[in-house]
């Protein structure tokens, strides 16, 4: 179930984004933050990251999550063995979808993947999503992000300050002028860091292409990726896609690809999982991304009779028609009953015509099937909140949080649920949170102030609030110097 500002389908915007190149640093930023949110303080290293990000908000412009249990389970089950092989837990390293259409993938730290959607919808074969996977691993796996973070974390001065905002601006695929920022483009150290990066990309090549033969996935994938780009290198920075720029190409890096993969011969066939998984997070994410009308004309060649019905019903659903919606999902759900996420959509649906008691009952089932999925268990606690059981959604709330910090939409509604039991402090709380996460401080400071005035004081959630108060008074000195 994608989440929105308040429609059960529909993008959440989590995080901002400055208007220099390599926006992607913003991503760093801000799981940064909650990261030290997550384990209950702010201080130290969030409040480094809240000063360094505070300054570009004037000019940002939204970036988006795409975030739906059932894609981001494909991409899991696609990712799966490449992570084993790369020594790296599956449960722990989450994929998440970016609204953004261009070619690109990125990590921020050791807990996830970011994957734009256009990448996915544009992968020919799961070997060459897995490809991207790979090598995004690899970064974690070789320490690439810890360093890149570290440098940050180090930062004490207005000059760190800036060094770090470059340096990762530069990791994260804004090139010289993102680096330029804090270096200048004559720095003997912006040469040095860009050359390691360069360094640090062709040893993620590498050992994505090992992760690849080790997990029985033919590495062609790799190859595939790279001729994409191939003919990138000789168009302007302006018209390159961002990952060509953040992932130098060149025609060694390909030949070294290609030999390789002749080495190791014809390789593994693709499996008929892989191809299953891929088909089906392309289908739901064309569904919800691109018109219903395209979806319709173009699901007869869908090979998959459950993702036909899904993808049918999605376009029913969106064009208003819950009835035609219906039966296709009845359809779907009595082939695929232990299928938590159709169980889901079907709840979605209910949730977005408001049958708030019929979608409590599908995101139950769908939550009774898969218990620790966080985002079937915040839309349950959505449904709940939606047919006045607040009490009952906050128990499903706080579980959801527990397993994933990330959805900044889910302390929207816990800080609903709590304003309707009279805890208010603890909605001044969690509000205060949502507004930090995105970076907001002016506006998490009041609610932060308000909640330490409610609060007992010296409990585990007045300590919470006291961290955002205090980062919001650091950045309000640091403004009024």
């Amino acid at each position: 179930m994608l989440i929105s500002h308040g429609a059960a389908m529909s993008f959440d915007r989590v995080f901002s984004s400055a208007s220099i190149p390599g926006r992607r640093l913003w991503p760093l930023l801000f799981h940064a933050v909650c990261g030290l949110f997550h384990r209950g303080r702010m201080t130290g290293a969030a409040v480094v990251v809240a000063l360094v990000l505070t300054p570009m908000t004037a000019q940002a412009q939204s970036i988006r999550l795409l975030r739906d249990a059932d894609i981001e389970h494909g991409l899991t089950e696609l990712a799966r063995p490449i992570l084993r092989t790369a020594g790296l837990n599956p449960r722990r390293v989450r994929i998440l979808v970016v609204n953004d259409s261009g070619f690109n993938a990125f990590v921020i730290d050791q807990r996830a993947i970011f994957v734009n959607y256009g990448l996915i919808l544009k992968s020919d074969t799961p070997e060459m999503l897995q490809a991207v996977l790979a090598h995004e691993a690899a970064h974690i796996a070789n320490g690439h992000i810890g360093r890149r973070i570290q440098n940050m974390r180090s930062a004490s001065t207005a000059a760190g300050f800036g060094a770090a905002l470059g340096m990762l601006a530069a990791a994260a695929g804004g090139g010289r002028a993102a680096a330029g920022v804090a270096f200048g483009v004559q720095s003997s150290a912006l040469r040095n860091f860009l050359s390691h990066t360069r360094a640090e990309e062709s040893s993620a090549d590498r050992s994505a292409i090992g992760y690849m033969t080790a997990a029985g996935i033919n590495p062609k994938g790799m190859v595939e990726l790279h001729r994409i780009f191939a003919g990138q290198e000789v168009l302007s920075p302006a018209s390159q896609d961002p990952y060509m720029r953040s992932h130098p190409l060149s025609r060694d890096r390909i030949r070294a690809a290609q030999a390789y993969v002749a080495s190791a011969g014809d390789g593994t066939p693709t499996d008929p999982q892989a191809a299953y998984w891929l088909a089906r997070v392309q289908g739901k994410l064309s569904a919800f991304t691109r018109a219903p009308s395209w979806t319709k004309r173009r699901v007869a060649s869908e090979r998959y009779a459950d993702l036909k019905r899904m993808r049918v019903a999605v376009a029913h659903h969106r064009q208003n028609n819950l009835g035609r919606a219906q039966a296709e999902m009845q359809a779907l759900l009595a082939a695929r009953p232990k299928d938590a996420y159709y169980h889901e959509l079907w709840g979605q649906i209910l949730y977005e015509n408001r049958r708030w008691s019929a979608a409590v009952s599908a995101f139950a089932t769908a939550a009774k099937l898969a218990p620790s999925e966080p985002l079937i268990l915040a839309s349950l606690g959505r449904a709940q909140l939606a047919a006045g059981n607040p009490r009952a959604a906050l128990d499903t709330m706080e579980k959801a949080r527990s397993l994933d910090f990330r959805n900044a939409t889910l302390l929207r509604d816990m800080s609903l649920a709590y304003a309707k039991t009279k805890q208010t402090g603890m909605a001044a709380l969690v509000t205060a949170e949502r507004y930090a996460l995105r970076g907001r401080l002016e506006d998490a400071g009041p609610h932060a102030k308000r909640a330490t005035g409610i609060l007992p004081r010296g409990s585990p959630a007045w300590r919470r609030a006291q961290d955002v108060l205090i980062a919001f008074e650091q950045d309000e000195k640091r403004k009024n110097k």
